[in-house]
């Protein structure tokens, strides 16, 4: 697959902050400041990026670019005290949370995603029955695809991203969680539904029966239609990465389903074992495809990329511990996440976990952020520079759409 080129990473920017940024002419990450621990894998000193890489790592500025920055804000990014939103319906950061803000996303390219997909939805794959409409619209998924794809060279590519991040959601509701969901028989199930990205190799014979059984259910129709559309754009590489990174997700789904069978409270640690394999990891995984263009496999199989992609997960994922944390709560018997954990295995009040959470969100970010721009200026490939200031604008709007997503999310009571 060529590479494109970069092409505008906010379409959305007003017409006056337009004027105001300047984009580059090479894809690009920005470094750490001196002030950032040069941290690289298995401790070995990050090298430090000649004057004119440090120019280039720095990346665009200007109005509307900060949530672009792979450079840890010095500054408190969110006040300690919860402020009001200009528009309550937009919801409120976490308090403390250290995250950076990005520019709305696209109107027109979100409206047009939100209509296709629901089209894909109904018309396609049969997905939901009608009483779940409602629930299906106010997860707005149309808006975080393109939050967190800003560099999305045409709705085609957004709706790639699009159609797998319903499909991975219907798996979870359906066979994990609140639509029928059960650790009972899950591994069955997630094997049968994994042959759907998997495909099954088998003998003629039996081809036809499985074939069939990829329409049995609506996660089975949702994950072979939505991948039949991601190999049409993606690589080969990058379909096996995607098969890879599903399988991990999938693994952490069964451990989480085998604790609630026994019901076992893992220590923290393994808390956040599990949540390093059932986490976000395949959504930033393809910024490359959704973006035209790849990251080389060698590339990506290099251990300081597994880390930082590993980083950037496990962040992403603490963000919805932490932001789902009320509708857990009010949901039947115990949903662990990272407060219920903390609360019970160190013996802290609900607040006192809850605020621990924060800090272990806020030490992820960090690591993730000097993990990136030590690689950035180990491996100044253009191709890699862009895909990871694409995985760091991922992590960006994956917080921005849990914040503004009230339909779905409120904070606890604790400020």
């Amino acid at each position: 697959m060529p590479d494109p080129g970069p092409s505008p990473l906010w379409p959305s920017l007003p017409t006056a902050a337009s004027h105001a940024l300047t984009l580059p002419t090479a894809p690009v990450v920005p470094a750490a400041p001196e002030s950032v621990p040069e941290v690289a894998p298995q401790g070995v000193p990050a090298p430090t990026p000649p004057p004119a890489l440090e120019r280039v790592l720095r990346g665009p500025s200007g109005l509307g670019t900060a949530g672009l920055s792979l450079v840890p804000r010095l500054e408190a990014p969110v006040p300690e005290k919860p402020t009001a939103p200009a528009d309550p319906a937009e919801g409120r950061p976490i308090p403390g949370l250290y995250f950076h803000p990005v520019p709305e996303p696209d109107p027109a390219r979100v409206a047009e995603v939100s209509r296709r997909i629901k089209e894909w939805a109904v018309d396609e794959v049969d997905l939901f029955p009608d009483d779940w409409e409602g629930q299906f619209d106010g997860f707005l998924v149309g808006r975080y695809m393109v939050a967190c794809h800003p560099d999305a060279p045409t709705v085609d590519h957004l709706m790639v991203a699009t159609r797998l991040m319903v499909a991975e959601n219907a798996v979870d509701d359906c066979y994990c969680e609140d639509h029928g969901g059960s650790p009972v028989g899950l591994g069955g199930r997630l094997l049968l539904a994994h042959t759907a990205l998997d495909p099954l190799h088998t003998t003629a014979a039996y081809q036809p029966q499985w074939a069939e059984s990829l329409h049995a259910d609506a996660p089975r129709r949702a994950y072979r239609s939505a991948m039949e559309y991601f190999v049409r754009q993606a690589t080969p590489s990058q379909a096996d990465r995607y098969r890879h990174d599903m399988a991990r997700l999938h693994l952490g789904y069964l451990a989480e389903a085998a604790w609630a069978e026994t019901d076992h409270l893992p220590e923290v640690w393994e808390y956040l074992a599990m949540r390093q394999f059932n986490n976000f990891r395949p959504c930033p995984t393809i910024t490359d495809t959704v973006g035209g263009y790849e990251l080389p496999a060698d590339l990506h199989a290099r251990p300081d990329m597994q880390r930082v992609l590993a980083l950037a997960g496990n962040a992403s994922t603490i963000v919805n511990d932490l932001y789902s944390y009320t509708k857990e709560l009010d949901s039947p018997g115990r949903h662990l996440n990272l407060p219920v954990v903390l609360a019970e295995r160190e013996s802290l009040s609900e607040k006192d976990a809850y605020l621990k959470a924060i800090e272990v969100h806020n030490d992820l970010m960090r690591d993730f952020e000097a993990e990136a721009a030590a690689l950035a200026a180990a491996c100044p490939v253009p191709s890699v520079l862009r895909f990871l200031r694409g995985v760091a604008v991922w992590v960006d709007g994956n917080h921005h759409w849990h914040r503004t997503n009230t339909y779905r999310y409120s904070l606890p009571d604790f400020w």
